[in-house]
């Protein structure tokens, strides 16, 4: 049986935690390898998750450059054929979703990834949805179009992490962003989407607190395009901007 990978990097969150884990563990797929990065936190947080003893796979706790370092330690460290990072803010929808993504796997043995949606919901209410993410079926013009994956819905085969590499630390803001535009535009490899709801996020994330955040993170966007010797279209951030704000009218 396959076996999946799910990682989650935490520093100092000791308030959601717990919800994170949770939702890992009450997953009915039953070959889950469960990964935690912990950035040396001191508020509590490395307690409640030593706490769960076995159930946990890996705890590594240690200081760390930042969210996409932590993420390259949770890759290199882990051993299933599929990985998934759930960030310590997040939930699964339901105990069913990592058997969702299990099976498109093992249907089609080409996929290299799977993706669905995302819906951003309330700090202290995850039922009280502000911002739904639905994505589609990848074509040509994707990233072109506004368009990109929600990186906590996304599952990939730990195999084409070793042929693209893992993320650049060189990006502070929109890393996850730029790995997506290898892995689909450059690399093209086979994936599929799954119409349905995946993972509850909660508000939030470094890209979002602050307006210059916002505009250093639309900068490392259109600089992930050079990086990579693409030439971001001329309506990429209009485009962008528009398909942000459909997703609050929905």
């Amino acid at each position: 049986m396959m076996k999946i990978s799910i990682i989650t990097v935490v520093f100092n969150n000791v308030h959601t935690i717990r919800t994170a884990i949770a939702s890992v563990l009450s997953q009915r797929y039953p070959n889950i390898e469960y990964v935690i990065i912990d950035g040396g936190s001191t508020d509590g947080t490395l307690e409640v998750i030593r706490g769960y003893g076995a159930a946990i796979h890996q705890v590594v706790s240690e200081r760390d450059k930042g969210i996409y370092d932590a993420m390259n330690k949770g890759i290199s460290n882990c051993t299933g054929d599929v990985v998934g990072i759930l960030n310590s803010d997040d939930v699964y929808e339901n105990d069913a979703v990592i058997q969702m993504v299990m099976d498109a796997f093992i249907q089609d043995p080409e996929l290299g990834m799977v993706y669905g949606d995302l819906v951003y919901v309330k700090n202290e209410d995850l039922k009280q949805i502000v911002r739904k993410w639905t994505s589609e079926d990848y074509y040509d013009h994707f990233f072109e179009d506004g368009h990109v994956p929600p990186h906590p819905s996304l599952f990939v085969k730990r195999e084409i992490y070793q042929t693209v590499g893992l993320f650049n630390l060189n990006m502070r803001l929109a890393a996850d962003y730029e790995f997506m535009l290898r892995l689909f535009k450059l690399y093209r490899f086979k994936s599929r989407y799954i119409n349905s709801l995946f993972v509850r996020m909660r508000l939030g994330g470094a890209t979002n607190v602050s307006l210059k955040n916002i505009i250093n993170g639309n900068l490392e966007i259109l600089s992930a395009w050079k990086h990579n010797h693409l030439k971001a279209p001329l309506l990429l951030m209009p485009k962008r901007i528009l398909k942000r704000l459909t997703q609050f009218i929905k």
